[in-house]
């Protein structure tokens, strides 16, 4: 004999990951539903649902596969156990690679802030380089940051790659300082950069003595408009085109990377009170100058939310716009999505503004997709953004100066339309149907002293933001019928539409009154719409009705539109 039954609903979050168990439930149509709304909503890559069944005498349970969706079981491969593949970097030489300098910016964050430089000038300057070895502290634990994870992903020595990689950072300081002391970086105070560059050619060791020389310019310079204003004058003094050019260009736009993917950097250029939201507006402006200067155009509003960029950054921006330093406007779309993407708060404390600005680089984007980013890459960024947007602490932030219910539904209604996803908008329509089925909403509009007609028109106007916001499910449906029912009771309460058909004013009069209830223009669509179309449809066929139609028929006709929109003409 079989005994209790449940469902268990298991996901894998990428095709090639594990089984985890998400959800177990007693009701089979509540399993299946919660596993194709993971697939619908892209949480999962793949789902199933088993049917475990409880046997008594064995105490085990008997299992069932009721439901797969997504991606097919991956072909799992018989590992090969491979002898360690040695250290990342072997030689100098391989920490001036893109990925050894990203690394390198990380696991020194701290002393190149203090020193406010870039792991690029750091391995081409001299005097940085004696200054890090001398720390001695710095260099043992950036180079623990690198031994210890890399010794336990590929079970190599943890000691032996600490001391492989401290006779790599000697060798490299050593590298840096005696060509310092030939005299191999020149200097573009006392030589034109274009100069230094010609000098250069054929020279095995070119790109080190270039960047040499760049790093030599930044020398003494601090803040980051100081010193991409120094790199964009030598932009200036490069030749048109040829390879000397690209021998300037390419060690610039390395440095580019390095500082403006350094978040400290940010407020010196765009200014010290801006916060993460509006340094995001800037950045976008300041890579697509001639969209967002469109978008503003179009809304003037705008203005307001996206600083202005002025200086070296207007300066870059123009560059960037004329195609110069691709990377670097791809660092700065990677760096702007990242930070919609992450958890980080764009407006602390202000929840508003944090709507507001969103909205500003959501527009903006749009306008700079296909030539930044791909659209689909800005939808993906801003659906992840919304769903830390209906969360609970947002969402208590967001209504918390609200002085009324209705303005706190309103609110909801707002956010609502300003977060996108499946997921979101469900979340969003879960928050505003609570708020409007509440008793203490219910008690604030039904409460005596506001004149029936403008509670009505009050929620209609909520009724309207919501059916506008894109919101669907139960939940948004459910909030939009409780307006209706709660339209119905204040018209009760007050005799509203008993008031309008008895009140001393034309039948005219009466009629349009009526209509507008009942098209929605004047009270929430739904029960007391139809109540009102009934009553119009009552006055229109009285005696004094067909009398007015007959002796008056301009009356009705200036009506018609609102009688078809009421289904009562004809």
């Amino acid at each position: 004999m079989a005994g209790p039954v449940h469902y268990e609903i298991y996901a894998r979050k990428t095709p090639n990951a594990n089984w985890t168990l998400h959800l177990a439930s007693e009701d089979r149509r509540h399993a299946i539903e919660t596993a194709e709304e993971l697939i619908r909503d892209k949480r999962a890559a793949s789902v199933k649902v088993t049917k475990e069944t409880l046997n008594p005498a064995t105490m085990e349970f008997a299992s069932v596969s009721v439901l797969r969706l997504g991606a097919p079981d991956p072909v799992r491969k018989s590992a090969k156990v491979e002898a360690p593949a040695g250290p990342a970097c072997r030689a100098p030489a391989d920490l001036y690679t893109v990925h050894a300098r990203e690394t390198l910016n990380a696991v020194l964050e701290d002393w190149l802030r203090r020193q406010g430089v870039t792991a690029f000038e750091l391995l081409h300057s001299p005097v940085l380089a004696e200054r890090l070895d001398a720390s001695g502290v710095e260099v043992q634990h950036a180079i623990q940051k690198v031994a210890v994870p890399e010794a336990q992903g590929t079970g190599q020595d943890l000691h032996g790659l600490i001391r492989i990689y401290q006779k790599l950072s000697d060798q490299a300081v050593e590298r840096v300082v005696k060509a310092g002391r030939k005299g191999e970086f020149a200097d573009p105070a006392k030589e034109s950069i274009t100069q230094i560059a010609e000098k250069l050619q054929g020279n095995p060791d070119r790109a080190f003595r270039m960047g040499g020389s760049i790093a030599s310019a930044l020398q003494g310079l601090r803040g980051a408009r100081a010193r991409l204003g120094a790199l964009l004058d030598m932009c200036d003094k490069a030749p048109e085109s040829g390879p000397v050019r690209a021998m300037i260009m390419v060690p610039i736009e390395q440095v580019l990377c390095e500082m403006l993917a350094a978040r400290w950097n940010m407020p010196d250029l765009f200014g010290p009170a801006l916060d993460q939201g509006a340094t995001l507006a800037a950045v976008v402006r300041m890579v697509a100058p001639a969209e967002v200067a469109m978008v503003i155009s179009h809304d003037p509003r705008l203005s307001l939310l996206v600083p202005p960029v002025d200086g070296p950054a207007a300066r870059l921006g123009q560059r960037l716009a004329a195609g110069d330093f691709p990377m670097v406007a791809a660092a700065l779309a990677k760096m702007v999505l990242g930070e919609l993407t992450s958890q980080r708060r764009l407006c602390p404390g202000d929840a508003e503004g944090e709507i507001n600005i969103l909205r500003a680089l959501a527009m903006s984007l749009t306008a700079t997709a296909g030539r930044l980013l791909t659209l689909e890459e800005v939808q993906n960024a801003f659906i992840e953004r919304s769903r830390s947007l209906v969360t609970a602490d947002f969402v208590a932030a967001f209504v918390k100066d609200c002085p009324t219910v209705l303005a706190e539904a309103e609110r909801l209604a707002r956010l609502s339309d300003n977060v996108t996803g499946g997921a979101s908008k469900r979340a969003a329509a879960r928050w505003l149907e609570a708020c409007v089925s509440s008793l203490r909403f219910e008690a604030e509009m039904r409460a005596q002293g506001v004149p029936p007609t403008q509670k009505l028109a009050a929620l209609r106007r909520l009724q309207r933001n919501i059916e506008t916001a894109g919101l669907t499910g139960k939940d948004a449906e459910g909030a939009v019928d409780t307006l209706g029912r709660l339209a119905l009771k204040i018209a009760e309460e007050t005799r509203l539409i008993p008031q309008i058909c008895k009140a001393p004013v034309a039948l005219g009069q009466k009629v349009s009154i009526l209509l507008k209830i009942a098209t929605g223009e004047a009270a929430p669509l739904g029960p007391l719409g139809d109540l009102a179309k009934q009553e119009a449809m009552r006055l229109i066929r009285s005696t004094e009705g067909r009398d007015l139609m007959r002796t008056s028929p301009e009356t009705f006709k200036d009506m018609m539109p609102m009688l078809k929109a009421a289904g009562v003409g004809g």
